[in-house]
């Protein structure tokens, strides 16, 4: 059912926790399932992510894709870090079963949400970056599989 790489994710989690002082936070939950997953940026003044941590409530997927999520954006400039997507997600997983791929757009917004916190603290404006929803389980009809 789950990849060699959903469950390493799962059972040794890559980058747990938060950070005190974050350059954006980005916070993202979905109803129908009731997981919940926060994402902390630590970006620096060249717009290069230092450091990113989760907290994540919810199934292994969700943690795993949490993880796998923090490995994709960690040193990679703003702009990198948005073009991360649910199907990225999925691919450095080896794959998710189709019950769970809402896991993996869990993970996008998040880090869309994080990344349109750092924006609105510092007054920029990041090109593509789309205000996210608190609240993604009305998107899953338009996961792309």
């Amino acid at each position: 059912m789950y990849t060699k790489k959903v469950m390493d994710h799962f059972a040794n989690p890559r980058n747990m926790g938060e950070i005190e002082k974050p350059s954006g936070v980005g916070t993202v939950g979905n109803a129908k399932c009731g997981d919940i997953m926060r994402m902390y940026l630590d970006i620096d003044e060249n717009g290069i992510i230092q450091d990113v941590k989760f907290k994540t409530f919810g199934c292994g997927a969700a943690v795993a894709t949490s993880s796998i999520a923090t490995e994709l954006v960690k040193g990679k400039t703003v702009e990198e870090a948005l073009k991360v997507t649910n199907k990225s997600v999925v691919e450095a997983l080896d794959g998710l079963p189709p019950v769970k791929m809402h896991c993996s757009l869990l993970a996008e917004e998040a880090i869309h949400a994080a990344l349109w916190d750092y924006a609105e603290r510092n007054g920029i404006k990041i090109e593509g970056l789309k205000k996210p929803k608190g609240d993604v389980h009305e998107e899953e009809e338009e996961i792309v599989y």
